[in-house]
């Protein structure tokens, strides 16, 4: 169900860890059970593989402080869920070790329960890993929609450039699908921040009484549910980049909120009042029009003010329609380099594609490419092979432009069968069968995306002799 490598069941009563074990097991979960003592004799190799771990110790709250210590020495990425008692863990642990228990059962939880523990624990074992990213190589490219060579994306880049090294609030504006977490990502691993986590949060996505939780976290018992204290995502962030997403769909109470954060740089859980001190850089984004919702009362004019202090505005594509190509270019190579298929479009489908509106942006395109890959792999998409809505160049005259440039001086295709007429005048015949020859190389080229090897198999001959005629003729793939 979760995407866990294994979870290991450490109780000293064998009825309540057989009980565990089969509730995770009907699951379909990877699990492995022990007691306490075999734990700790457990070699450091294997705990590695432990990605959670339900521990019961409902007599030795004192065991169960060392197991967490232990758990933290071994892997700092174990969540840990306890199941009985709530355990004393006094002053002894740091806070550190002491957010590994990321949920407490006093029996054996439902299923809704239980799913909402393994949720709690990826989320924990995901925030860990993304702490450790130093240890890990950068990457040397990120997909992005910021490919291309037009004014509009070149100025994009040229304002990341400008931002991405200080530390300032960045608000990035554009339609769904520009690009926005993109950009985001790029400031990010562009910046001093670059060895912290970034957290993305979107902030229409959570229900609104929800909301302040995720983002502040909360204390235990602060409200119905809450049966142990959580994280929320500013103390994940720490060090590094909060964005935002879709902060025009954030509610007002929580703008206060936020508005707060930005001022003092501190906030509390949710049912506490002890303060925390933040250190993160905030990233917003959203499709909204921001300056309209402040004049009709759905956006904090403040906020506004706080967030926009370095904007920048994502064109859509249909703005940047020269830079199509290379997005495709871009999004083949990805889904390549994936294993997942390769594709090539012809030079009629290019052009069709740039004349469409693109509502959807750069996430609709790769949506397209990624279905055109799926539905004809390896083949070359023409204007009939696109879908309905996409065709707007005539499908009979899909190839027309390969021809056009060399229909007034060279003979059409001669078909088998067919008399070829000798002009009165004669005909220089060296030419005309090199005419011939060129026509039939350039649209074999065209029809294959400019790969020789494809291009050679459609004319019968070897590669070799394909290039040496290219070369003859200096004619380029």
């Amino acid at each position: 169900m979760f995407d866990v490598k294994k979870i290991a069941v450490v109780c000293d009563e064998d009825e309540t860890r057989h009980d565990i074990v089969t509730v995770l097991s009907f699951l379909g979960e990877d699990v492995f059970e022990l007691n306490f003592d075999q734990w700790l004799q457990l070699s450091k190799d294997n705990k590695q593989h432990v990605e959670i771990a339900f521990a019961s110790s409902e007599k030795d709250h004192g065991q169960f402080a060392h197991f967490l210590k232990d758990c933290s020495e071994a892997n700092d990425s174990i969540a840990v869920v306890n199941i009985g008692p709530e355990p004393e863990l006094g002053d002894k642990l740091d806070e550190r070790i002491k957010t590994m228990l990321v949920a407490s059962f006093i029996k054996i939880p439902g299923y809704n329960d239980l799913n909402d523990a393994l949720h709690r624990a990826q989320c924990f074992i995901k925030a860990i890993k993304a702490r450790r990213s130093h240890h890990q190589k950068r990457p040397l490219h990120l997909f992005s929609s910021l490919v291309g060579s037009s004014d509009s994306i070149q100025q994009v880049r040229d304002m990341m450039a400008q931002v991405a090294d200080n530390d300032v609030t960045v608000l990035i504006e554009g339609e769904s699908g520009t690009g926005k977490e993109v950009v985001a990502r790029n400031l990010h691993y562009h910046s001093a921040r670059r060895e912290g986590p970034f957290v993305p949060v979107n902030c229409g996505a959570i229900p609104a009484e929800l909301l302040e939780s995720e983002l502040f976290g909360h204390e235990k018992g602060a409200f119905t549910g809450a049966i142990s204290a959580r994280a929320g995502r500013f103390e994940l962030a720490e060090g590094g980049t909060l964005f935002l997403d879709e902060i025009g769909d954030m509610p007002l109470h929580m703008q206060v909120k936020i508005l707060r954060v930005l001022q003092e740089k501190s906030f509390e859980r949710v049912g506490g009042n002890k303060s925390y001190k933040t250190n993160v850089r905030i990233v917003a984004a959203t499709h909204r029009n921001l300056e309209t919702m402040i004049d009709k009362g759905d956006f904090r004019e403040d906020l506004y003010y706080r967030l926009n202090v370095f904007p920048i505005e994502m064109p859509s594509l249909r703005q940047r329609s020269e830079d199509i190509p290379l997005l495709i270019n871009e999004l083949v190579k990805r889904l390549e380099s994936e294993g997942r298929g390769s594709i090539r479009f012809s030079s009629s489908a290019l052009l069709s594609l740039c004349q469409h509106p693109w509502p959807g942006n750069v996430r609709e395109l790769a949506n397209l490419v990624e279905r055109m890959a799926i539905m004809k792999p390896g083949a070359v998409i023409g204007v009939s092979e696109l879908p309905p809505k996409y065709r707007h160049v005539d499908i009979e005259n899909d190839f027309d432009d390969l021809t056009q440039s060399t229909e007034a001086l060279s003979p059409s295709v001669v078909n088998v069968g067919d008399t070829v007429l000798l002009p009165e005048a004669g005909i220089d015949l060296k030419e005309y069968i090199s005419e011939l020859e060129q026509t039939l190389i350039q649209q074999a080229l065209d029809n294959n995306s400019g790969v020789v090897a494809r291009a050679a198999e459609q004319l019968m001959i070897r590669r070799t002799t394909l290039v040496e005629k290219m070369r003859k003729y200096g004619m380029q793939r």
